[in-house]
């Protein structure tokens, strides 16, 4: 299962610690790990994201569901995203994209207070058992979420509501007297542009959760790669 997983440190080197306890939860095959950051608090209500040597198999955050989910955990000020998170910042601030409910983010966000620190992550698991084992022992607090694709639906019938207002306008176009078409023509473009801005949104986001779940399989298939070469 999908999952949104936020573990709460009370400093950077214990988040280090659980990051690298991530990373042999992955090895060990107990779940798998798509990407993940590292992300502190600052006392002056910045945020920045602390890195180590890479974001793990999908190899950036940019417009995945953690990138924004991290853009939004920095808080209005913005987050100072290091080099190796492959991202600007601002980039990741999509709430639509994040795929997880506002009150698992505020749970995070009440938690996640300076001198504390956050490894974030989007994991495959299965069952909760050995991530909360692991990070407990180092003083971790874990929130997790499955990831949701609600937010596609409302998308849809966004865009078959607008669809229908356009189609209403032209409607009225049609039968409209000479001193109302140019106001009604008016709306027809101002609406059609939302709807082709929408649909290149859509497309956007369909391109990139293709990449990603192509990244997903050949980071699975590695990993058996892996597992296989090992046992042989």
């Amino acid at each position: 299962m999908d999952r949104m997983l936020v573990v709460v440190f009370p400093n950077e080197s214990k988040a280090y610690e659980g990051k690298r306890a991530l990373q042999q939860l992955d090895s060990e095959g107990s779940i798998s790990v798509y990407a993940y950051a590292v992300l502190k608090k600052n006392a002056d209500g910045t945020a920045s994201v602390k890195q180590g040597d890479d974001v793990g198999p999908i190899g950036t955050l940019v417009g995945t569901s953690l990138g924004s989910l991290i853009g939004i955990l920095g808080g209005p000020v913005g987050v100072a995203m290091g080099a190796a998170a492959g991202m600007a910042a601002g980039s990741a601030l999509d709430v639509n994209n994040v795929r997880v409910g506002t009150d698992f983010i505020d749970d995070v966000q009440k938690v996640l207070v300076p001198p504390n620190v956050a490894v974030v992550a989007e994991v495959d698991e299965e069952w909760t058992t050995p991530v909360d084992t692991r990070m407990e022992a180092i003083g971790g607090n874990v929130f997790r979420r499955s990831l949701s694709e609600v937010r596609d639906k409302v998308d849809d019938e966004d865009m078959a509501a607008m669809k229908a207002d356009l189609a209403q306008l032209k409607a009225e176009l049609a039968k409209a007297h000479a001193d109302r078409k140019a106001k009604l023509q008016e709306q027809v473009n101002q609406l059609d542009t939302k709807i082709q801005a929408q649909l290149q949104r859509a497309k956007e986001k369909r391109d990139a959760a293709q990449r990603k779940a192509q990244a997903k399989v050949q980071a699975l298939k590695a990993k058996a790669d892996t597992a296989k070469a090992k046992a042989s």
